[in-house]
């Protein structure tokens, strides 16, 4: 009967081996983040989506006008004191 119990204290399992236990406790944080950076990332988009969305309405109708009508071609507008 003490033999078998040393027998069977001594086999080793799949379980009882550190390696495997330490490679699934890895592999499941590793699905975990997977998913925690795909949350993030779409949290992420609706942040940047809301200030884009929140800088557009902030600024004047205006301004925005003026903006269209300048185009890319003039350069900077001389003041009174420049040569």
């Amino acid at each position: 009967m003490i033999d078998l119990a040393v027998a069977a204290a001594k086999s080793a399992s799949a379980w009882a081996q550190p390696g495997t236990l330490a490679f699934l406790v890895i592999f499941g944080m590793g699905v975990i983040l997977y998913f925690v950076f795909r949350s993030m990332a779409k949290h992420l988009r609706k942040v940047n989506e809301s200030a884009r969305l929140e800088a557009s309405q902030a600024q004047p109708p205006s301004d925005a006008a003026e903006q269209g009508q300048t185009g890319r071609g003039q350069g900077v507008q001389a003041g009174p004191g420049a040569r």
